[in-house]
């Protein structure tokens, strides 16, 4: 199923070959990016109100316009026909599923209640982090560490018709039933399957139709050859720029809370720190021992290290208001993983030359 690989081994110049001055310098350009927006958050207080002054369900705007368009890209590039004969691997499947929805949401309730013992509120908007499986950025991640395009888009499909339907029942056993286990007062997280279903129809389903019917009427009408070699090469890099537009408009809206908390920010960062990277290396290791292809073990890795921030703040200021210390620590959760998930990208990219050497995306780029 490692379609990245076979396509790679004809590319030249192997895995650096594939990546343009953008993509080999995206930790510099996402770092600019964060700065930027701090700086212009800074300079024009006005900014902030009025990005979010006009929203697209509960995200702000030119942040749900970013969002769509680095995911429309990377799913612009799937091969649609290929995805029914993915679905058949329920091993791969089960262990997405395992990682995603159980130890996932899990580890990120223990890290919370370890690190954070006496800040229940950031506590709780941690776990409701925990409990939103990734279904945007992890595309990205997924696309620069050459894992399976096509199987990412399944596992995302996957993940968000889970989200609709176990995300309430998760967020009431982790935030009102262990709780009270542990001798602590439960929180009741009231927040309704539609609204979470109207979340993933908007991030994802507006991409994926794109993608679909972009390679369904372009190829039909120009040829698939030159949908693969003309006008994929074109779009695909606009999805780091969709990427990094979401950053500079993340930071100027909410990188005022850094500058104002820095202490909180920190005590909130650091289990997402231990979450992201536990997440991966479990995942990674998992994978490995389990005999998945390189392609197939990136992709489950960054699905399961990743989280659907959208949807984490979405819910923290419904429930809880846009003031609030949840709200402050789900905000947190994407300003840390973007660099995380970033230099994760990089530590696969490691882990893949050494733990798979026959690989034919190490091959190529050998030679």
């Amino acid at each position: 199923m490692a379609t990245q690989s076979a396509e790679a081994a004809h590319s030249k110049g192997g895995v650096l070959g594939r990546l343009s001055l953008l993509d080999r310098l995206l930790p510099l350009w996402i770092f600019l990016a964060m700065a930027v927006g701090i700086i212009l958050g800074k300079l024009i207080p006005d900014l902030a109100p009025a990005l979010d002054s006009v929203k697209l369900d509960t995200v702000s705007l030119p942040i749900a316009i970013g969002l769509l368009w680095m995911m429309y890209p990377v799913l612009a590039k799937v091969k649609y026909e290929k995805i029914p004969s993915i679905m058949g691997n329920w091993k791969m499947s089960a262990t997405s599923l395992v990682l995603n929805w159980i130890v996932g949401p899990a580890l990120m309730f223990v890290l919370a209640w370890l690190l954070l013992p006496d800040h229940p509120a950031y506590r709780t908007g941690l776990i409701i982090v925990g409990l939103a499986r990734c279904i945007a950025m992890v595309l990205i991640w997924n696309m620069l560490a050459c894992g399976d395009n096509e199987y990412a888009a399944v596992l995302v499909a996957i993940n968000s018709v889970f989200q609709i339907v176990m995300y309430t029942v998760l967020g009431y056993f982790y935030l009102t039933v262990v709780p009270q286990w542990l001798g602590a007062e439960g929180v009741a997280l009231n927040i309704d399957m539609g609204s979470i279903a109207k979340s993933v129809l908007i991030f994802l389903g507006i991409p994926l139709a794109a993608g679909f019917l972009t390679r369904l009427i372009l190829g039909r009408v120009k040829g698939n050859d030159w949908y693969e070699t003309q006008f994929i090469p074109r779009l695909g890099p606009t999805a780091i720029i969709g990427l990094l537009f979401t950053i500079v408009m993340m930071f100027s809206l909410k990188g005022e809370v850094i500058l104002a908390q820095p202490l909180d920010v920190l005590r909130i960062a650091l289990p997402l720190l231990l979450y992201f990277g536990i997440m991966f290396l479990l995942s990674f290791g998992l994978s490995y021992l389990l005999k998945f292809p390189y392609a197939d073990t990136a992709t489950i890795s960054f699905t399961a290290a990743s989280n659907n921030f959208e949807l984490a703040i979405a819910v923290a200021i419904a429930v809880f208001g846009l003031a609030s210390s949840e709200a402050l620590a789900t905000v947190v959760g994407p300003l840390v993983e973007v660099p995380v998930l970033v230099g994760l990208v990089y530590v696969s990219l490691w882990l893949g030359r050494r733990l798979y050497p026959k690989d034919p995306l190490w091959k190529a780029e050998k030679n």
